[in-house]
C-alpha cells in the first residue's frame, strides 16, 4: 500500500489511514529516555507541580507548563532534557546556553539537564521565578494604574 511521510513527525503513514501526530502524551515523549534522564524528568516535573495551580500537557515534541501562558517547557532529547523558561529579565549564567527575546517584556532562556542532581538551585529557583512572574508578564495582565 502507498505511504506518505507526515510533515510534522516524519512518520510513514499508509494512505487513507487517519493520523494525528499532534495528539501526544508525556509518556510518548519520555519513552526511551535513559534512566538518568527519566529520573531528572520526574524530579523536574514533581518540582514544578509543587509550585501551584497550572496546566501540564504535551504538545508536539514538548511538555508545557503553563498558567495563563507557558512559563517553561521541556523537549526530551536522546542525551539531555532541553529546558526553556521565560523571565522578565536577562539571566547571565554559564548554564544558560541561549537567551532570546520572547516578547517586549519576556526573555527565553535555554538550559540542558542530563542528571537528576542538576534539578536543584539555581535551576529550580529560576523555574519558580518564571512561574511567579508568568501572570504579570502575560500580554493581558492588568496594569497597575497610577493615582494622581
Amino acid at each position: 500500500m502507498a505511504t506518505r511521510e507526515c510533515y510534522h513527525c516524519k512518520e510513514e503513514i499508509e494512505e487513507g489511514t487517519p493520523h494525528d501526530c499532534w495528539t501526544t502524551t508525556e509518556e510518548n515523549l519520555t519513552r526511551g529516555l535513559s534512566e538518568d534522564l527519566l529520573d531528572a524528568w520526574e524530579r523536574l516535573r514533581d518540582t514544578a507541580a509543587e509550585f501551584g495551580d497550572q496546566r501540564i500537557y504535551a504538545s508536539h515534541r514538548s511538555i508545557m507548563f503553563s498558567r495563563k501562558a507557558c512559563y517553561f517547557f521541556v523537549r526530551p532529547q536522546r542525551k539531555f532534557l532541553e529546558i526553556w523558561f521565560f523571565l522578565g529579565r536577562k539571566l547571565k549564567d554559564s548554564r544558560v546556553l541561549k537567551m532570546v527575546p520572547a516578547s517586549s517584556v519576556k526573555f527565553g532562556h535555554q538550559i540542558r539537564v542530563i542528571h537528576r542532581d542538576q534539578v536543584e538551585s539555581p535551576i529550580t529557583d529560576w523555574l519558580r521565578e518564571a512561574y511567579d512572574a508568568s501572570d504579570s508578564l502575560h500580554p493581558f495582565a492588568k496594569k497597575k494604574r497610577k493615582r494622581s
